[in-house]
């Protein structure tokens, strides 16, 4: 599930609980329960039973419950088949299973490349 250079579990917020207010970790956070505020991580995890009312902002993020808000991916997001998602999202990636529900706006912004100019050289004739 987390493959992808991903940092470990940092935190947790089971399915019988309820969070108001920001959260920030640079490592993973899993949501089981109720989130009511902004989310901003290194991975962020949406269980299937779980909700998030606010934005989530990280590196990935995978949803397979319920979020209300925007989602943020610097490498990509990730809607499973029971995946619910309402608002803009905003990724390099994204990924929409069969049967997962999207209602907003996306966007999908390229990786910056590198290029390297490689100068040409006249020939004297």
């Amino acid at each position: 599930m987390f493959g992808r250079n991903t940092s470990k579990l940092e935190s947790i917020i089971g399915g019988d609980s309820h969070f108001k207010g920001e959260m920030e970790s640079n490592g993973t956070i899993r949501v089981d329960g109720c989130v009511e505020g902004n989310i901003r991580a290194d991975w962020v995890v949406v269980g299937e039973k779980a909700l998030i009312k606010g934005n989530v902002d990280a590196r990935g993020i995978i949803v397979g419950g319920k979020v209300e808000g925007n989602l943020r991916g610097g490498e990509i997001v990730e809607i499973k088949n029971k995946g619910n998602v309402s608002g803009e999202i905003v990724s390099s990636k994204l990924t929409v299973a069969e049967g997962a529900v999207f209602e907003g706006k996306s966007s999908m912004k390229k990786e910056q490349q590198k290029v390297v100019e490689i100068a040409s050289k006249e020939k004297s004739g």
